[in-house]
């Protein structure tokens, strides 16, 4: 359930230049803008600071600014004010939420957990703040592997809201978990039909995936990994082409940290654009000037479902280490 200010930046005459007036901008309120590598080239490349969850949780834990700007989608934001529940957190769309957060219903979780009284919950940082509070440790795709690891062996754990992410980390830890059947509506659009059929039109092509991808794309990846390592790998792999099994936003960093390369979006089942999160394509460089001038919409927690959440959002940083 959203607990944010449910209104939109007013519309209004928009300079020429948005990049010099979102700076100017920043400076004005002392602003920091957060970008997720999902997000529109434009706003990629005027944020200060570029991520997956992991590293943008880190960001916002740590800047010195007064306004956060965070251009991705709502559990981001959510997570940027639980760390920082005396700063100004911005949205630029209200209504750029997450198909995979959407999957996992407080209520029905709740009722879930109560039946596992016994077991430790991991949750995906994908996921709203009232199933971060009910979580004793949060997690992302670049340390849920980690983070299993360090939980006692005797210890049942029940991971949500992923259910790929959560199969992909049983893969890789040995450990049985009870898994919350949520997903993401971008991660399991991939074609593995497609996708064979370009490895062999590419046949030096190498297939990267996402952990939040079903397993039968994953059979296909020589390498799997948050978007952060993807990007980190695309720079380090011999191969000069790649076929790329994620939102295609990432592609964006990855030609231009690796401009000799050539990057193959993975297809989805259909001739749609489907592999396009239309929840982080929602954010436009237009509604990020806006809601800077405007100061709107903001992110507002209760500071009780702010203080529950909080505490497994920092046994994710501190195992993290």
């Amino acid at each position: 359930m959203f607990t944010t200010t449910l209104t939109q930046p007013k519309s209004g005459t928009l300079p020429l230049d948005l990049f010099a007036a979102i700076t100017d901008l920043k400076t004005e309120l002392n602003a920091v803008i957060l970008a997720h590598y999902y997000q529109d080239p434009d706003i990629q490349d005027i944020a200060d600071f570029i991520g997956d969850s992991l590293q943008l949780a880190r960001a916002a834990a740590n800047t010195k600014a007064d306004v956060i700007v965070f251009a991705g989608v709502h559990f981001m934001a959510e997570t940027a004010k639980i760390l920082n529940p005396d700063k100004l957190v911005l949205l630029p769309d209200i209504n750029a939420g997450c198909s995979l957060a959407d999957s996992c219903p407080p209520q029905e979780f709740a009722e879930f957990k109560d039946a596992h009284p016994n077991h430790l919950v991991i949750s995906y940082i994908n996921c709203s703040a009232e199933i971060k509070a009910m979580s004793d440790i949060i997690c992302t795709s670049s340390n849920a592997v980690k983070i299993v690891q360090q939980i006692p062996q005797e210890q049942p754990i029940i991971f949500a809201p992923d259910r790929n992410l959560g199969r992909y980390v049983m893969e890789q830890t040995g450990r049985e978990m009870l898994l919350w059947q949520g997903s993401c509506i971008v991660h399991e659009t991939f074609s593995e039909k497609k996708i064979v059929q370009l490895k062999i039109t590419h046949p030096h092509a190498e297939a990267i995936a996402h952990p939040e991808c079903e397993t039968s794309v994953l059979r296909h990846a020589s390498f799997i990994g948050s978007t952060a390592a993807l990007l980190s790998y695309c720079q380090t792999s011999p191969s000069q082409e790649f076929i790329v099994a994620t939102e295609p936003g990432i592609i964006h960093q990855m030609q231009k940290l690796a401009p000799d390369k050539h990057f193959i979006p993975a297809p989805p089942q259909s001739d749609c654009n489907c592999n396009e999160c239309p929840f982080m394509r929602l954010n436009t460089l237009e509604k990020l000037y806006l809601a800077m001038k405007n100061r709107t919409p903001e992110i507002t927690l209760p500071e009780e479902l702010r203080t529950a959440a909080l505490g497994p959002m920092q046994r994710m940083l501190e195992m993290s280490v």
